[in-house]
């Protein structure tokens, strides 16, 4: 194996892989669209003539007054506009907030009517991976459709203030970005394990996965439509008062003093000399309340505990500290290589909203030969980390999704070892890249993102980046994964260690789409210079301070109030 193919990763399949696929699935969506077509284009004809009408009797800038013209306004917005009309014709609203909440009524129905494939298709497999695969599937879809549940309890709690609502506004982009990726992990882990029905699932998963990024494109374009439907628009965000704290403003006083005071008070004490409550960490996870409101805090006394733990969507508003990172050690050795699948290989996998650790480590033994072999997963929305350590080679660190925060932590990898398609941003870090196996190359990052809307992405601040060890092997600061990859390093001190390059391909002699977005600002250190960088269309070496400001703590995670409640210290600017 060299160079690219030796690190064909976690559903990373090559654009040439990727548009064969697309040429043997075309056929078959020609027959199923041919006969769509006639429906679609008799409804965009009605809604289009009905708003001609209107237009005509009363002027070009008319408030949309017909149901119909209202989903041409909504639809207009989005990158699937068929689906769009076809699935929210029967709304039968002129208001864009209601037609909004139909639409995720719509997702929720479609991932239902999809959510028993997993089943059926286990039956015609005999491969593990494949079932372990479709397992992933059935847990992702799973955590798509209790998200989308929150979504709808956020609209019909809100009553009708959602318009004024930023924070409202900010978890419904960052919960429908997450649906989006949680359907595409699914495509993932059925791309690695070479699922023969692949096109089957993309056809079946059709409809639900353009119907999430139509939702998420409304919510996203929410004030262009206001404006559209001439309804006054003035967005209120309530900010606290803790911009001064390391941590983001939606950690409360509470979770600040947990993670900074010396000796929280547990819950439960993990010991594997047999003095506190439990020997292992899995006892503990087994102790805590499921959809837990008050916080949960588990304690992990020194020792290296062999241990793979997964903390479901219930496990909600759990802590986890140790006696430090290099001594509090949770260490596992799951693998691709010996046939499981990248996301089951986590030694921690966490999904529950508000999860935080502090001064403990997370470890993958598996090493280079077995490429994808992650040390800790993260699907936790507000999740906070803070002094602890990612230690492992290929894959090491996996924000999956949602909104996630890491202040002085320390990672450590080989190929694409933070990747994923969370809004992160990771603070007074240190970055250690590592020797790989001979032939391989090094890439810091690898980001996910697959549709325009969705708020995620990649934020390094602040950090350093220095080698692990004897680094020979040419090192990147990542390459796109996806279409929409977005990465964006700044005031972060980078090592000579680097290629001048800075960033690498995904395939080679084949540049990335113009739509990634990949920038680097106010970098120090022997290898910031981007002189030499790549000439992208999407790469930007240098970005002005409001653009920057995009990606910092305060206006890429924050939102309104989250992180100032976990008392972690962040700087918001």
């Amino acid at each position: 194996m060299d160079t690219i193919n030796s690190f064909k990763g976690y559903g990373k399949v090559d654009e040439l892989e990727q548009q064969a696929f697309r040429k043997k699935t075309r056929k078959r969506l020609i027959i199923i669209s041919i006969s769509a077509v006639l429906l679609i284009g008799l409804i965009v004809g009605v809604v289009a003539g009905t708003v001609i009408h209107s237009k005509n009797k009363s002027g070009s800038d008319d408030v949309p007054t017909s149901p119909a013209a209202a989903i041409v306004a909504v639809c207009s917005m989005t990158q699937y506009p068929d689906s769009c009309y076809s699935s929210l014709g029967s709304s039968e609203s002129t208001d864009p907030e209601r037609i909004f909440l139909f639409s995720l009524t719509v997702i929720k129905n479609s991932l239902r009517k999809v959510s028993t494939f997993t089943d059926e298709y286990a039956n015609k497999t005999d491969t593990q991976l494949v079932k372990e695969a479709l397992n992933i599937c059935a847990t992702v879809l799973d955590d798509a459709a209790d998200t989308l549940e929150d979504c709808i309890s956020s609209m019909q709690n809100g009553g009708n203030n959602l318009i004024a609502n930023g924070s409202r506004i900010d978890d419904l982009k960052t919960w429908l970005s997450t649906v989006i990726t949680d359907q595409e992990t699914c495509f993932d882990a059925l791309y690695e394990s070479n699922a023969s029905f692949m096109e089957d699932i993309k056809l079946l998963m059709k409809n639900s996965t353009e119907y999430a990024s139509n939702s998420l494109a409304i919510i996203s374009k929410l004030q262009s439509l206001l404006g559209t439907f001439k309804i006054p628009f003035h967005r209120r965000r309530l900010l606290g008062a803790a911009e001064e704290s390391i941590f983001p403003a939606w950690v409360s006083a509470g979770d600040r003093r947990l993670l900074q005071q010396n000796n929280p008070k547990p819950n439960v004490t993990v010991a594997k000399d047999g003095s506190g409550d439990v020997t292992t960490l899995n006892a503990a996870v087994a102790r805590i309340p499921k959809k837990s409101k008050t916080r949960f805090v588990i304690y992990v006394k020194a020792g290296i505990y062999l241990e793979n733990v997964v903390l479901d969507k219930s496990y909600t508003n759990v802590m986890m500290y140790g006696d430090g990172k290099d001594v509090s050690i949770i260490s596992g050795s799951k693998n691709f290589v010996d046939g499981t699948p990248t996301f089951s290989t986590a030694t921690v996998g966490v999904a529950g909203k508000g999860f935080m650790a502090r001064d403990i480590g997370f470890k993958n033994t598996a090493g280079p030969s077995k490429h994808q072999a992650v040390a800790f997963r993260s699907g936790s929305d507000q999740s906070v980390f803070y002094r602890c350590k990612f230690d492992a080679f290929q894959d090491t660190l996996y924000p999956h999704s949602n909104r996630q925060f890491y202040r002085q932590c320390d990672i450590i990898g080989t190929v694409d070892f933070i990747f994923g398609n969370s809004a992160v941003v990771l603070q007074n870090c240190s970055i250690f890249p590592r020797q790989p196996n001979p032939k391989q190359f090094v890439t810091i990052t690898a980001q996910g993102k697959v549709d325009p809307n969705q708020n995620t992405g990649i934020s390094i601040q602040r950090c350093t980046m220095s080698p692990f060890d004897n680094l020979t092997a040419q090192t990147y600061l990542g390459r796109p994964w996806k279409a929409y990859a977005t990465t964006v390093v700044m005031q972060t001190n980078i090592g000579g260690f680097l290629n001048p390059l800075g960033w690498a391909r995904w395939v080679q002699n084949s540049d990335p789409p113009k739509t990634i977005f990949y920038a680097e600002y106010q970098n120090t250190g022997p290898g910031a210079s981007t002189r030499d960088r790549v000439k992208w269309a999407g790469y930007k070496p240098s970005l002005t301070p409001s653009e920057a400001n995009k990606y910092n703590v305060q206006s890429f995670i924050q939102g309104s109030s989250w992180l100032p409640a976990t008392s972690v210290a962040f700087d918001s600017t």
